[in-house]
């Protein structure tokens, strides 16, 4: 049976990446570079198919999705020729794309987005679908006495006032659903105490958060080089020039601020002590949908001697992220599969800040999801 993706954010330049990308793979018009489940150490019978998703969504833009894939070809995101060639799979897809439900109250905004999403898998006899969170970076959320346990969320919920993000709202729909939840941002998600109780009742699993696809993903490779040579580390700076609308977004201090704060996690984790500096991120129109990354680091070696190493890295964001989403989409599927529920930290490879307490180095992290991978197929 097919495997669904419900993706949030779904006009956006991730989405219709990834949806191409897979109908593209599908018709072998490419390879799967970037999909880290088609590797010989990952590839795995208890993954669906790549050439078994369906995808659907909900998004508050309109933009059809033909247009927005077009637009990616003149940035130089997707090659030329991919719409006219897939034409009629955008199309299929565009028919599955959903206006945000929005109510007076959010239990019954909830309630929509999860009829949405038992409606896709019904007509299309999924065998389940994996809802991931691909939109625009929130603000951190405060706190709330709604979000402390299931119950107070519910009866809050029922009330006029706001109590969730738009994160946490999808993972609480989501979870009403039956269905697993990835986000992919940076923002709230399923991060809080009554959702996760509501996971464990709903007995699905999820993971996340903010895919791991520039700068931190240089982080995580180098800063246990350092650890490793026993080298300290004084300062580790970074400034990080994104286009596109996720930069525009980032634009927003209170969004910037949730997203700087994901990237610097790793260096503490890895490096056993915080080093001076700070990740600085700027909106930068012109460079669209790429975004480069300049970093300084100063470290101290023998006799203290003080040496200095700098990086640039300048990637495609859309190009980058969705070969993850699509391996976060399978692995995830699998794991419910497998009768697995609640946070999946064996994920942490593809995330700046993972679920649980895992390990930040990339050659662990690569470690453990291997040994994950392994382990669903004898289930």
């Amino acid at each position: 049976m097919a495997t669904g993706i419900w993706l949030i954010g779904a006009r956006g330049s991730v989405a219709t990446t990834a949806v191409v990308g897979a109908a593209a793979l599908k018709a072998g018009l490419a390879e799967p570079l970037g999909c880290v489940t088609e590797l010989p150490e990952l590839r795995s019978p208890a993954l669906p198919g790549l050439a078994d998703l369906v995808f659907g969504g909900h998004d508050i833009a309109g933009i059809p999705l033909a247009k927005k894939a077009e637009a990616l070809v003149t940035a130089g995101v997707l090659p030329a020729g991919i719409t006219a060639a897939l034409g009629t799979e955008i199309a299929a897809a565009e028919r599955e794309l959903r206006p945000v439900p929005s109510a007076e109250r959010q239990i019954d905004a909830a309630r929509r987005i999860a009829a949405d999403i038992e409606d896709f898998q019904r007509r299309h006899r999924l065998e389940r679908v994996v809802v991931v969170n691909v939109s625009s970076t929130e603000p951190a959320a405060p706190p709330h006495p709604g979000h402390a346990d299931l119950a107070a969320l519910e009866e809050s919920l029922a009330s006029t006032d706001p109590v969730l993000p738009a994160s946490s709202l999808n993972a609480y729909a989501a979870f009403t659903a039956g269905c697993p939840f990835v986000d992919f941002t940076p923002s709230t998600g399923a991060r809080l105490p009554a959702l996760a109780e509501l996971a464990a009742r709903a007995d699905v699993p999820y993971a996340g958060n903010d895919g791991k696809t520039g700068e931190t993903l240089v982080k995580s490779v180098l800063a246990p080089m350092f650890a490793m040579r026993h080298l300290r580390v004084r300062t580790w700076s970074g400034t990080n020039l994104l286009g596109g609308g996720d930069g525009a977004n980032l634009a927003d201090p209170a969004a910037n601020a949730a997203k700087a704060g994901s990237k610097q996690r790793v260096l503490a984790e890895t490096l056993g002590y915080q080093p001076q500096g700070s990740s600085h991120i700027e909106y930068v129109d012109d460079i669209g949908d790429f975004k480069t990354a300049w970093d300084l680091i100063t470290f101290s070696g023998f006799l203290g001697t003080t040496m200095r190493m700098d990086f640039t890295w300048h990637g495609c964001d859309s190009a980058l992220a969705a070969p993850l989403v699509l391996d976060l989409a399978r692995l995830t599927a699998a794991a419910h599969a497998a009768g697995r529920s609640g946070p999946l930290g064996e994920l942490a490879f593809f995330f700046k800040d993972p679920l649980g307490e895992v390990s930040h180095a990339l050659p662990e992290q690569w470690a453990v999801l291997v040994r994950f991978v392994r382990g669903l197929a004898y289930v």
